[in-house]
């Protein structure tokens, strides 16, 4: 049937996907080509209109194509904005063993004229047009390219730009090119606003999954300061917090108690903060009598009052610029409170002996182990002052609270005190590492730290057993303490613990192990058996 001829509706079968019988009411003497691609255009709405996915709706509207027009092959290629590259590229009509990344490879210079031109490219002679190009021959060869086939390229073209290219392979047939570049056209420039809203979801899309995986790797390498040790969430938290607040000069109470690192927090600010080429300062303010805080903190004039032989500057000049700590800050006296408010306020203050106003810049982090809300209740802290020291607090957990971080803390403290004394570094065996983990941490990490020292002291860079450790922690527990333990079981417990720990050293070789020990293979073999040990779990 060529272009002119006329048949009615019922008679036409791509009219049968197209628009509504209805409105084709008026079906005789309409021409067959016109009713054939009124319905293409229909159906290719169609299927742009199912899927969000711009994979999902090329293909199709390819096929749509192909059968309409009897095309041999045909391409859909997208531009990425930011690359330059393609975004996607789908092809339909090609053999089994060509991908359309190489059809696309193929035909790329009539894809980038389409889109630079951005105009319609007609190339009659596909298979002269090869001889004039220097194509691969792994490219070329799969293709198998017909005579007489030529390729209309036209581009996709939005309001604003030329998003990509539609290209078929078709025959002239001796009608010319016309018909075939308007209806492609057509079909190009419906797909063209389905194809640019999908882009920019896909862009969208790839650029929040780009920005999510940069936040999951922060999360997961995120901040910690150099002088604080600990994986917990909680300590995650910790850290998240200090490299909130660390670029402000905003005061910081840091809470938690006595032993938790609350010092740490306060130099892990400072490290981080634009300040930390200036001085840190400590100060603990329980740590000196009330009658002399004022002149610490302060600074005194010659002569301000006996023993006063000479100027002296405070902890706040001294720290100028920079940071000042204040530890046990729930310590210091309501006079003290009183002086400590106008410097956190007005950044001023006056040395024991003068009238003359100093003005510092200086960044306040606080610490305390106390209870101060139920100070103000009781009259012992001045509620103002809570208010100007609270600005941001920070919590730092027990030792209790971050069970899961006791290993790493131990390992650091055996390094630490390991390469103090000169010795080999050792390792934990698991009846200690047991004890460690089920004690309750009074101390916290300062107790944990005086432990590990006095273990690694005593095992003289051996492995660290349970029998090293102080006996406060192998103290039992009340529901231990209900139960007789004979002086056997105890032998039984300790030799246990040694074969387990040659075990280790020695990745399960059984004649070493019982060499260490100082017992022949056959025995180490039997009380192996005799306590259920399982070799393989040693084995390097």
């Amino acid at each position: 049937m060529n272009e002119h001829a006329s048949c009615s509706v019922g008679s036409c079968s791509l009219a049968k996907e197209g628009p509504p019988l209805a409105l084709l009411n008026t079906a005789n003497g309409i021409n067959c080509r016109s009713v054939q691609e009124l319905g293409l255009l229909f159906s290719v709405s169609q299927t742009l209109e199912k899927s969000l996915d711009l994979g999902d709706i090329i293909r199709p509207a390819l096929n749509r194509l192909r059968s309409f027009l009897g095309l041999n092959r045909g391409s859909i290629a997208i531009r990425n904005r930011d690359t330059g590259g393609f975004l996607l590229a789908e092809a339909v009509g090609l053999q089994d063993d060509v991908s359309p990344d190489i059809y696309l490879q193929f035909i790329r210079p009539i894809v980038v004229r389409t889109m630079e031109k951005g105009d319609p490219v007609i190339v009659p002679k596909l298979e002269e047009w090869t001889k004039d190009k220097d194509i691969e021959s792994h490219v070329l060869e799969p293709l198998l390219i017909a005579q007489g086939i030529g390729l209309v390229s036209v581009p996709l073209r939005t309001d604003d730009e030329v998003i990509g290219a539609l290209s078929i392979e078709c025959s002239n047939s001796g009608n010319g090119w016309e018909s075939t570049v308007r209806i492609l056209t057509m079909i190009a420039s419906i797909v063209a606003q389905a194809a640019r809203v999908r882009r920019d979801a896909a862009e969208q899309l790839q650029s929040l999954r780009a920005e999510n995986e940069r936040l999951q790797e922060e999360i997961a390498h995120g901040f910690r300061p150099n002088n604080m040790i600990g994986n917990s969430s909680i300590m995650k938290t910790v850290y998240y917090h200090i490299e909130q607040v660390a670029n402000s000069s905003t005061s910081v109470l840091v809470r938690g108690e006595s032993g938790t690192g609350k010092e740490l927090v306060a130099k892990a600010l400072h490290e981080k903060s634009p300040r930390k080429k200036k001085p840190f300062v400590k100060f603990n303010c329980a740590a000196l009598p009330d009658s002399i805080i004022e002149s610490e903190l302060f600074g005194h004039e010659k002569g301000a009052f006996t023993g006063a032989l000479a100027m002296r500057k405070g902890r706040f000049e001294a720290a100028d610029g920079g940071t000042i700590f204040l530890d046990e800050i729930g310590d210091i006296s309501q006079s003290t409170q009183i002086k400590l408010l106008r410097v956190l306020q007005e950044r001023e203050f006056e040395r024991v002996g003068s009238q003359e106003t100093r003005r510092v810049d200086v960044r306040v982090v606080a610490a305390t182990s106390r209870n101060l809300e139920e100070m103000i209740e009781e009259g012992a802290f001045r509620e103002d002052l809570y208010y100007r020291l609270n600005v941001f607090p920070i919590y730092m957990p027990p030792l209790r609270e971050r069970k899961c971080d006791i290993l790493m803390l131990a390992d650091h403290f055996i390094d630490k005190f390991s390469k103090r004394l000169g010795q080999k570094r050792t390792r934990i065996s698991s009846a200690a590492i047991d004890m460690l983990v089920s004690y309750h941490w009074a101390g916290n990490v300062r107790e944990l730290e005086n432990c590990i020292e006095r273990a690694v002291l005593l095992a003289k860079g051996q492995s660290i057993k349970a029998h090293h450790l102080p006996p406060t922690l192998q103290k039992k527990t009340k529901a231990e303490s209900s139960e007789v333990a004979t002086l056997e079981d105890a032998v039984q417990a300790l030799e246990r613990e040694m074969i387990v720990d040659a075990l280790k050293e020695t990745g399960s070789n059984l004649a070493e192990a019982a060499r260490r020990l100082g017992i022949t293979e056959r025995k180490a073999g039997l009380r192996v058996k005799k306590y259920g040990i399982d070799l393989a779990r040693f084995k390097n």
